[in-house]
Parts: structure tokens; sequence; C-alpha cells
């Protein structure tokens, strides 16, 4: 009876201990979470259209936001808020008191302004309509003259296949030659004619495009402060003959 009592006992002493290690583990962890887990850096990286701060406050969105593990973790099962122009945001812990924002934005080669809903429609390298804006964004070309008036957020412009696969093309060669014009102007024969400032290129055809482009890119720091028109459109392999017409 004695024995069966002090079994008794130790099983409850077994217990108690159990459950005081288990509150005391929780004290523990919820010390560490306190004062361990406190968001004193936020790392930005990979954002242009947007300054570090709006990514920030996008992230940082809710009064439980102090704590880094809770926002690592928030973001390991949820999407962060969704912002015009940014694709997505990747959220990881360098050390319990830095977290790194990774923005992942979207590839926009180029807009057109649509007239019936005033805004600008920003399309993307499949010249998908990913965004529809009244801002207007530094680098990204202005496109005119493609007889487009309507639009369909995250569809496909509504434009011929040929002119649009030429389009993309053109402008997929200069933003990888960092020569970005501010606006694309498609007149006769859907010739496209780039504007910087005052000087227009005349592309012609697609031909030869990425010679023209190569071309391009050589001559125009040359034309700085000028205005008039380079013309590219009967250079060909044989004829290599370019002239700049001044603007009178």
């Amino acid at each position: 009876m004695v024995r069966e009592k002090k079994k008794k006992t130790s099983r409850w002493k077994l217990i108690l201990l159990a459950i005081f290690s288990i509150i005391l583990a929780l004290g523990i962890l919820a010390l560490l979470m306190i004062k361990v887990f406190v968001v004193k850096n936020v790392k930005v990286e990979g954002n242009e259209l947007y300054d570090d701060n709006l990514i920030k406050t996008t992230v940082l969105n809710d009064e439980y936001s102090w704590n880094s593990l809770y926002v690592f973790l928030k973001y390991t099962f949820t999407d962060t808020q969704q912002l015009p122009f940014i694709d997505t945001m990747e959220i990881t812990m360098e050390d319990p008191q830095t977290l790194n924002i990774k923005v992942y934005e979207k590839g926009l080669l180029g807009y057109l302004y649509i007239p019936a809903i005033g805004q600008n429609a920003y399309f993307d390298k499949d010249g998908i309509v990913v965004e529809t804006s009244t801002r207007i964004i530094e680098n990204v070309p202005r496109m005119e003259g493609l007889g487009c008036d309507t639009v369909v957020l995250y569809e496909k412009l509504p434009i011929e296949d040929k002119l649009l696969k030429q389009l993309l093309t053109l402008t997929q060669t200069l933003k990888r030659d960092q020569l970005e014009p501010d606006a694309i102007l498609y007149g006769v024969k859907n010739s496209p004619v780039l504007k910087y400032a005052d000087v227009s290129v005349n592309l012609g055809s697609m031909q030869y495009l990425t010679q023209k482009v190569e071309r391009v890119r050589k001559i125009l720091p040359q034309l700085a402060g000028m205005a008039g028109t380079l013309h590219l459109e009967n250079w060909d392999e044989q004829t290599t003959n370019i002239v700049f017409e001044k603007a009178e």
C-alpha cells in the first residue's frame, strides 16, 4: 500500500515536472520571440519601380510585423500584398533581426495609351497586358501608331500577330542593349521609328535588326544635343552608308 502511494506520488511528481518543463520551455520561447526575433534591419533588392520604404510598408503591414520570425512564417504560407508592376516578393530571414526582401518586378517592354480608359496599358515579353495605370515609368518606351483602341488585362495586345511578333522582337532587342527609346512610332508599312529626345531613328524593315541596333548603339552618343533623323531603312550588309539628316 505504501509502495503504491509512493508510485502515485512519483508519477505526479513526473507529471508536474513535465508540465513545469513545458511551461518553462514556452516561457523561454516567448522571451526569445519578444527579445531576440525583433525586426531591426530590412534589406530590399530588385526594386526599380518602387522605393524601399513602400516595399517595407507593404510587407510589414500588421501589428505583429515587429517580429521577424512571424513575418518570415507569414510569407512562407501566404502571398504578399499585390502591387502593380510587381510579380512576387520573396522574404527570407538573414538573422533574427534582419529580413531580406527580394523583389521580382514584371518585365515591362512598353506601353500604349488607351483613350477609352484614360490609362496606359503596359505589356510584357509575351505581349500580355500586365497592368493598366496612369503612371509613366522611366525607360519603358511608349508605342504609337499601332491602331489599338482597347485592351483586356492579362490578355495579348489585340494587334496583328505578325506585327506583335515584330514589336516584341524589337523591344526585347532594345532592352537587351539598354537602348530603350522614349517612344516607338509605327507608320507606313508598320516600319518602326525610334524616338530619342529630338533624334528619330528610321529602322525600316526588321531585316538585319541586330546589326542596325548595334549601329544605333555606336552612333547615338555622337548625336547628343542634336535634332534630326538617322536613316537606317536602306542599310544592309552591302549598302552600309548611314545618313543623319539634321532637322531644319
